[in-house]
């Protein structure tokens, strides 16, 4: 992972909790954060994925802790957060990763109101419970980090996907909101705003579409879950302390904001 820069020590010591960890991104963040010197929970409603690739991190040395988490159910919310924290010994960042798309393909006139509200549940709401259960751990720590992940989709208003594009938005927004209100401990929120990156998530979408992508970056070339991992290190480290409310696109230029 991000091989060619050194990000050893960069989070030495810290404790972090990240959701949507059994695979594609979120396993890329757990497993940067590990080899930055940090410990990690990783929670995932696939529960024997994130046991495999916690074990594949423990085999290497470095300390995850796979976690079980449906982010629809508040009750399953709070206890992974509590479960994260005395794993670890309490909490320094929270990367708030796991999130379904509605797949695309379908116009707003076609999108069905079961998958509007699966997609607002986990991606919007469980954003919220997940931040609000660990925030009092958060607190503790005295140098919370959260992590939210967004998309550039708002950005430019992809079509077809109009409840993924519309959640990833209500991120950016809550993003803001909860920087104000997490200011006086001292706890940072920010987003980072990935383009379509290559990961088992996006299957599904043609070769066309990734072609079509890579030829409007200003760096074309596909786009990797290595190249989100440095924006994510960066939000969790002492290098951010005075950023905070900020969204940042991690595209290669297909969108510049």
């Amino acid at each position: 992972m991000l091989d060619s820069i050194s990000t050893s020590n960069l989070l030495a010591g810290r404790k972090v909790l990240v959701t949507g960890a059994a695979r594609g991104l979120g396993l890329a963040f757990a497993t940067a954060i590990v080899e930055a010197g940090g410990s990690v929970a990783m929670a995932d409603i696939l529960a024997d994925r994130v046991q495999e690739s916690a074990d594949a991190l423990r085999a290497r040395g470095f300390n995850a802790v796979p976690l079980t988490l449906d982010l629809q159910d508040p009750a399953s919310v709070q206890a992974c957060a509590s479960a994260a924290a005395d794993a670890l010994g309490g909490l320094d960042g929270l990367v708030n990763n796991g999130a379904v798309t509605d797949s695309g393909g379908r116009d707003a006139t076609a999108l069905d109101v079961a998958t509007w509200d699966r997609v607002m549940n986990v991606n919007v709401r469980g954003t919220w419970l997940m931040t609000a259960a660990c925030t009092p751990a958060l607190r503790a720590s005295g140098r919370g980090a959260v992590v939210n992940l967004a998309s550039d989709t708002p950005l430019w208003g992809a079509p077809n996907l109009l409840a993924y594009v519309a959640s990833k938005s209500a991120i950016i927004g809550m993003t803001r909101s909860l920087a104000r209100e997490l200011g006086d401990a001292q706890i940072t929120v920010n987003a980072v705003a990935p383009g379509l990156t290559l990961v088992e998530a996006t299957e599904y979408v043609p070769q066309h579409r990734h072609d079509l992508y890579r030829s409007q970056r200003a760096i074309q070339r596909e786009q990797l879950p290595d190249d989100v991992c440095g924006a994510v290190l960066f939000a969790l480290s002492d290098l951010s302390r005075f950023v905070t409310g900020q969204t940042l696109a991690v595209n290669g230029g297909f969108v510049m904001h």
